[in-house]
C-alpha cells in the first residue's frame, strides 16, 4: 500500500481549523479555495464532492474523533482497491496548529497523483484553514 504524508503549518488556532476540517460535509468547500466546489451528503455517511474541472467522486466517513481532532473517510470508486485518509489537527504551543493529512491507497501506483495534488492542495489549505 502507498502512502502520501504532509504537515501543513496553520496560523490559526486548533479549535478553530478542527471546525472546518471536522466538517465531513461542508468543510472541503470551506478549506480548498475553490479547489471542491461544491461537497453534499448523498447518504448518511457518505460525501460527493464536486471539483473545479466538474470531476465528481465519492467519500465514506470513517471514523470522527472530536477529542483527538481527527477525521478519516475512504475514496469509494472503482479506481481504488483501498483507500483511506485522514486529517488530525494538532496545536502547537504558539497558538497556532499544524495539520497532518495522510492518504494511503491501493494500488501504489495512485501514490504519484496524490502526491502532486497534495502538494498542489497543500499551501492553499494552510492559507484557507488560517483565516
Amino acid at each position: 500500500m502507498g502512502s502520501v504524508v504532509r504537515e501543513i503549518a496553520v496560523g490559526a488556532p486548533a479549535d478553530a481549523v478542527w471546525a472546518i476540517v471536522g466538517d465531513f460535509e461542508g468543510g472541503p468547500v470551506r478549506m480548498t479555495g475553490g479547489a471542491v466546489r461544491d461537497s453534499s451528503l448523498v447518504e448518511p455517511d457518505v460525501r460527493a464532492l464536486t471539483f473545479a474541472d466538474g470531476t465528481v467522486v465519492r467519500e465514506r466517513l470513517v471514523g470522527r474523533d472530536e477529542p483527538a481532532r481527527r477525521i478519516a473517510y475512504a475514496w469509494v470508486g472503482d479506481e481504488v482497491a483501498h483507500d483511506n485518509t485522514s486529517m488530525q489537527v494538532f496545536p502547537e504551543p504558539d497558538g497556532t496548529s499544524r495539520l497532518v493529512w495522510v492518504h494511503d491507497t491501493l494500488p501504489d501506483d495512485l501514490t504519484g497523483w496524490l502526491s502532486t495534488t497534495m502538494d498542489r492542495l497543500a499551501p492553499v489549505l494552510g492559507r484557507e484553514l488560517g483565516r
